[in-house]
């Protein structure tokens, strides 16, 4: 910080020692920095804890949580997802990559390097964090345990590894009245985007000397063709909004959904079923599955044109983020998948009982195998337009309006469009 120095004569220098002499040194007030959120609610509050731990034991920095979001104002931290954070990052820089931050601040980054199976936005073209995922997770298979038990099937011992274990399940699950046996609470990111790569699919394509996306080969027809057929059987049923499908199964209406590994936490908190989680069924006559899904999510991004000791204060802040202790209560009260080494260690611990188990079932089936071109995170297939294209293209196949083929190329068309 810049200092300015005065010339003070022999009398005001002496008033100047006697009043200071005088009064008692005041500490100046700890610097504040912003942080902007729009995390689901039941995320909230393992947020401002983590805030409050921080300021605890800040004397000189405190973090505020903030409704002012960087449309409206320019908070030092966001945390975006979706159609905020495709907008934030468009256009002009407006963002200060984390790496670059971290560095000059003289904190070091106790981070993993991004892998490629994670969501490409935060991440530059040399691998290195723009921003921090702090928000990532793949989807997983949830059963309801009790369910299976009244269907007459131990879930200890009953294995539903490929589709076709699910659909023997699903026909056990009907037979004993169950009416909802299966929902997906993200078709399009679990029987596409995730499926995928589990099988290690492209979904995108190079045209025109750019990447677009391309889901409309014959795995996914093959797929997405399946599912329709368990629709029509009452199998599968598939509802208009996420969270529907999520509440359908907390409360024991559905017996079995494939869901983000982060609604583990949710899921528990209901305390209606009795919840367990295992990885994604594949096909086992397709060559070379499992291979591995993808992860994405929220991430942490700090504002640009900020000043030298703002930017050290955020350092700060996402050290203590990154901390032992913090991750593992930030994975337990998030179900948000891990950060760093120390995270993934407490994943596989026996001492925190299944608190973690989403986290070790999705970690375990992101790193299946390495991943592959084919099997990495794909930015042309990740956006949020995307996505809704291919639920809604997904829709009329579910209303029985509309074949496979057709939705899926549909679906592509409207993409690499731009619509």
């Amino acid at each position: 910080m810049k200092r300015f120095r005065g010339s003070f004569g022999p009398l005001a220098a002496s008033l100047f020692v006697t009043v200071a002499c005088a009064l008692p040194a005041q500490a100046a007030a700890p610097l504040q920095v912003e942080l902007h959120h729009r995390l689901p609610e039941s995320r909230v509050g393992a947020l401002a804890d983590l805030v409050e731990r921080f300021n605890a034991q800040s004397k000189d920095v405190r973090v505020v949580l903030s409704d002012v979001d960087w449309r409206a104002g320019n908070p030092h931290m966001m945390i975006l997802e979706g159609d905020d954070e495709e907008e934030f990052v468009s256009g002009k820089p407006r963002f200060k990559p984390l790496h670059a931050l971290m560095r000059e601040s003289g904190v070091a980054l106790q981070a993993v390097r991004p892998p490629a199976m994670m969501t490409r936005t935060p991440v530059d073209a040399q691998g290195r964090l723009l921003a921090l995922p702090i928000g990532l997770s793949t989807p997983v298979l949830f059963l309801n345990r009790d369910a299976l038990r009244r269907a007459g099937m131990n879930p200890e011992t009953t294995a539903i590894s490929t589709w076709f274990d699910l659909q023997e399940t699903l026909g056990r699950l009907a037979d004993a009245g169950h009416t909802c046996p299966y929902t997906v609470s993200e078709p399009g990111r679990v029987m596409v985007e995730n499926l995928s790569a589990w099988h290690n699919e492209p979904v995108a394509a190079m045209r025109d000397k750019r990447v677009v996306p391309s889901f409309n080969g014959m795995f996914q027809v093959k797929h997405v063709a399946m599912m329709a057929s368990w629709t029509r059987a009452r199998y599968l049923h598939v509802f208009d909004q996420q969270a529907e499908s999520e509440r359908r199964f907390a409360s024991g209406d559905c017996a079995v959904i494939a869901a983000p590994s982060a609604s583990w936490v949710d899921f528990r908190r209901s305390g209606q079923v009795d919840v367990g989680v295992v990885r994604l069924p594949y096909y086992d006559d397709f060559p070379g599955a499992p291979q591995n899904t993808v992860a994405d999510g929220p991430a942490l991004w700090v504002s640009a044109g900020k000043k030298p000791t703002e930017y050290k204060a955020v350092a700060r802040f996402v050290a203590f983020w990154l901390q032992p202790e913090n991750q593992v209560a930030w994975q337990r009260e998030t179900g948000y998948l891990p950060l760093n080494r120390a995270g993934l260690l407490a994943s596989t611990s026996e001492l925190l009982g299944d608190d973690l188990d989403n986290v070790r079932v999705a970690v375990e089936q992101l790193t299946n195998k390495p991943a592959t071109p084919q099997s990495s995170a794909q930015p042309a297939v990740e956006r949020s337009k995307v996505r809704r294209i291919l639920d809604e293209e997904l829709a009329g196949v579910w209303a029985d309006e509309k074949a496979a083929k057709e939705a899926l190329d549909n679906a592509v068309m409207r993409a690499q469009g731009g619509q």
